[in-house]
Formats: C-alpha cells, structure tokens, sequence
C-alpha cells in the first residue's frame, strides 16, 4: 500500500499507518490498555462492541458504555509504542485517555489487587525527552483524575493516589537484577530513591501519556492494578476486572460532566456544576 507521505505517514483514506483507523470514526473518550487482549476484556463490559482495527500491537474496539460512545486502543508496552499509538489517536479526533494497566507498588501500605490512580509521574520513561526537556512535568489532568476517583468510591475499591515512576525497562529500570544477577548501583538503588520520595509505583506508559496530552491539550489520567509487590517480593495476576470497570465508568462520569459543563457554557468541570 502507498502512504501520502514519510512524515506523518497515512493511507489514501487517511488512515494513519500504524493504527489503521479512518478520521472521524472513533469516538473522543478512549481507553489505552498494554495488551490486545484487555481490548476484548474491556468491551465485554461494554453495551454495544465492535473491532474496528487490529495492526502490530494495536488493537481497537469501538461501542458504548451506559450510552455513552467509547473506544479501546491497546498500546503494547512502553512508551515508544504508547507514543505511537498517542499520536495518531489524536490525529483522528481523540481527545480523553485513559490508561488502564498492570503495575509494581513499591510503597509497604500497597498490596496484590489494589488499584493506584495516578496524579503525575516521574520521567524514566526514555521517550518523553524527545518531547520536552526533563524539567517539563508529566502531570495527569484533574478531570480525568477526579473521574477515577468517583468511579473507584462509587463501586467501592480499594485505591492509592499519587506519583508514579514510568520506566524504560521492566527490568533495570524497576531494580530488577538482568541475567545471572547483573546489577550496577545505578540499577538497585532506585527503588529505594524512589520510595523515600513517596512514589507509589513503577509502569512504563504512563510519562507518555500525560507529557503528550499536556503538549497537545488533552486529557489523560491512569489507572492500574497491583501485580507485583516489591516490598514483599511477591507476584500475582489480580485486580484486572476492577481496574476495567473503574475506568469504563470513569467515562460515563466525564461524558456526564462534558455535558454539564456545554450547558454551563464553561471550558473546566467544577463541583458546583453538579448542583445546578
């Protein structure tokens, strides 16, 4: 197939080349889990569903959730391809993102299967310097955060709130050892720094997401489920389904508050809307 141009490349109708989905198509609220499999699981719980685009690790499905029209893009893993997948969602009308994924805690209060909202993140992520300089914070934005949180209350989950740390590396970068035990101080020690900084827990998207959102003028926020406790040296696949239902009614609470606020004729959601 021939593409229009080697900049920002797109098909004859454009499509952007790697997700492969028409503009115009998908709605503005979309879902960004790692892996194509938790598409399919995030839109069992949907009203209506349908596969709109399946390329590399980019898969999309596209319904409604409570009436309201939504769409879930998997993102593969790490920020290289989260960027990838960011660019041209928006390129095609996306305006809200949330990430859904798995997660290490590193804090002694967290535990298997609780859930960690995100309000920032600290950028080892490698792909934002392309972006911004380090001193350009990766912050979440206070709608989409705030939507989390209702969401998470309403249908009484076990949450944390606060500062991630998006990494490069599974591995070295989360202090993890590499093969047969390699490390270097660089490598072990951050856990530590990071934990006396208050940070909360290591992925490797979330960076991404919120310094592109914060650039474009977007909204972005992040939830995730415990899987690794790294202050108990423990592993266990838990907390997916709750994760995914937080962040499906995390969209009908903004489609509602989008709502209030077009009739408010006001470009930012505060409380008093819901009173009027």
């Amino acid at each position: 197939m021939k593409y229009r141009n080697a900049d920002r490349p797109v098909s004859r109708d454009f499509k952007p080349y790697h997700i492969s989905i028409s503009p115009g198509v998908m709605p503005r609220y979309v879902l960004l889990p790692g892996s194509p499999e938790r598409v399919v699981r995030i839109a069992e719980q949907w009203d209506e569903k349908e596969p709109l685009a399946e390329k590399r690790e980019f898969l999309t499905y596209a319904g409604k959730f409570k009436g309201v029209p939504i769409a879930s893009t998997s993102l593969g893993i790490g920020g290289a391809s989260a960027s990838i997948a960011i660019e041209e969602l928006a390129s095609i009308g996306v305006d809200t993102f949330v990430r859904v994924g798995s997660t290490g805690s590193i804090q002694e209060r967290m535990h298997i299967g609780d859930l960690v909202i995100n309000t920032a993140s600290v950028r080892y992520d490698g792909t934002t310097i392309n972006y911004m300089p380090p001193e350009y914070p990766a912050a979440a934005h206070y709608e989409v955060v705030q939507a989390l949180v209702e969401a998470a209350e309403t249908l009484g989950y076990r949450y944390h709130m606060g500062i991630s740390c998006s990494t490069s590396s599974f591995y070295a970068g989360q202090s993890r050892t590499g093969f047969k035990g390699y490390a270097q101080p660089w490598i072990t020690e951050r856990i530590e720094v990071m934990r006396r900084a208050g940070v909360l827990n290591f992925e490797e998207e979330a960076a991404v997401l919120f310094v592109l959102s914060s650039l474009y003028g977007f909204r972005s926020g992040a939830i995730s489920f415990v899987i690794a406790d790294r202050v108990r040296n423990q592993f266990e696949y838990r907390g997916e389904d709750d994760a995914i239902r937080v962040a499906n009614e995390s969209i009908r609470i903004l489609a509602d508050w989008d709502g209030k606020k077009a009739d408010a004729k006001k470009e930012h959601f505060f409380p008093a809307l819901l009173r009027r």
